[in-house]
């Protein structure tokens, strides 16, 4: 299995009485991000509340335009992750990738005034995804690498419910702006320019910058994986093959012998190779596996409050609020669900997740049209980002080494974002071609399949929960 199923870590055993009353308290670093997520996401989700109808309602785009776009909006920072994740490894300079990334962001949303077609369009939107795949990988390493092992979770899930604090004041801001403005989609993107361009501000001026400040919970596992074995290194990894074992352990060993020396002669940059041996790893390879079968049947977040909108009959003006009802749900739960994936197994919440995005498919499929239809469905809308979205990164800790965290959370992500992609682009054509009904029906049979193959691959050896 991947997602390591566990009551709790053997090193917070010792400590446990002493923490009960009260949870560990997560690095700086990890808040100060939050607060640039937190501010990144009023920008990005002002925009994104609004694109959908924008795009289908004032500039008459198709299901199949409009999800060839969200294709587009969602796939190509699965194209950049890698890169964005290895050039911040190789230049041990996260903090760099990551501003480079949210600058791009900025950038593009006053572009978004100019852009009225679908090539300007997808071209805007490709850009500012872009900015997307440069940031994410090395942000959530920074997250990793200043957070003790057996409280990622806990880092993730705060930052996760900082992030989507601003994922929910976003949409209300949009609302307010078009209900207040003459040019309403203007508006929201020139207010969406100004936020982004704050949220870059205090990434530079607040983040600590090359290695401060995000070794608190790195030094733990660099140091576990120094000296290791070929055994150590194996059972870490969940290898089964001595070969794949040696290998890895050789990369580790090589990667940590240049910390060590890297205080006094400077950091060597990673090597190609030293990211391409994570692919020998058999449990980074079940779960980027995992992740992409899944995201295959994971309808996108525009349909999901397009089709909402048509099952409930909510009117236009309405419609920026929906995002708002999800985004509430996922800060109430992420650090809640976060805390409870280190306890109780990170495979677990991230199934009972998809358990939750299950049933909202079916209740827009099959349930009555009553006034409680749209909280229930985007309750779990919500839930369904909470026991996933940070679950995910936060399983990596266990297994790949530090030097190469962000390599790691760029391949999960990169897998997950491509199937995504292709989930947008499928569902689309299934939506002109069929309609809304059968379309989501195929997505959630395909989901229901999905989830049960994950289930069984990512089950731990010693146990079923």
């Amino acid at each position: 299995m991947y997602l390591t199923d566990r009551s709790a870590p053997a090193k917070a055993d010792a400590g446990q009485g002493r923490r009960r009353g009260r949870g560990p308290r997560v690095a700086p670093v990890v808040l100060v991000l939050g607060a640039v997520s937190l501010v990144t996401d009023i920008s990005s989700e002002m925009v994104t509340a609004v694109l959908p109808l924008y795009l289908v309602s004032t500039l008459g785009f198709s299901p199949l335009g409009f999800g060839t776009l969200d294709g587009v909006y969602n796939g190509v920072s699965a194209l950049v992750q890698l890169t964005g994740g290895h050039l911040a490894d190789r230049a041990r300079n996260h903090k760099l990738l990551a501003g480079l990334g949210y600058g791009l962001s900025a950038l593009c949303k006053p572009l978004l005034l100019l852009a009225s077609g679908l090539g300007t369009l997808g071209t805007v939107l490709a850009l500012d995804r872009t900015g997307k795949g440069l940031r994410t990988a090395p942000r959530d390493a920074m997250i990793s690498l200043s957070t003790p092992p057996e409280t990622q979770g806990r880092a993730f899930g705060v930052h996760r419910a900082m992030d989507t604090t601003g994922a929910m004041l976003g949409p209300l801001a949009a609302f307010l702006i078009l209900r207040a403005a003459t040019d309403g989609y203007d508006a929201v993107f020139g207010v969406s320019t100004c936020v982004a361009a704050l949220g870059v501000l205090v990434l530079v001026l607040f983040v600590p910058g090359r290695g401060e400040g995000a070794r608190g919970g790195a030094g733990a596992v660099a140091g576990a994986t120094h000296g290791a074995g070929v055994a150590d290194v194996a059972d870490a990894a969940g290898a089964t093959d001595l070969a794949d074992a040696a290998g890895v352990a050789e990369t580790v060993r090589a990667a940590n012998t240049a910390d060590a020396t890297g205080a006094e002669h400077g950091r060597r940059p990673v090597r190609p190779g030293e990211a391409l041996a994570l692919l020998r790893l058999p449990r980074l390879r079940a779960l980027a596996g995992c992740a992409a079968l899944l995201g295959l049947t994971t309808v996108s977040d525009a349909f999901v409050y397009l089709l909402l909108q048509r099952r409930a009959g909510i009117g236009e003006e309405w419609f920026p609020l929906l995002p708002l009802g999800t985004a509430a749900v996922f800060l109430l739960l992420a650090l809640p669900l976060g805390t409870l994936a280190d306890r109780i197994g990170r495979r677990t919440v991230f199934l009972a997740g998809h358990v939750a995005l299950l049933t909202g498919y079916a209740l827009l499929l099959w349930a009555p049209d009553t006034p409680v239809l749209p909280p229930v469905v985007l309750a779990l809308h919500g839930a369904f980002y909470a026991a996933t979205d940070g679950v995910l990164p936060a399983a990596l800790a266990d297994i790949v080494p530090e030097q190469l965290r962000a390599s790691g959370l760029a391949v999960v992500g990169t897998s997950q974002a491509l199937a995504r992609f292709c989930c947008s682009l499928a569902f689309g054509a299934a939506w002109t071609a069929w309609g809304d009904g059968p379309a989501l029906a195929g997505a959630a049979a395909g989901l229901l399949c999905c989830a049960a193959v994950a289930g069984a691959v990512l089950r731990p050896a010693g146990g079923t929960r």
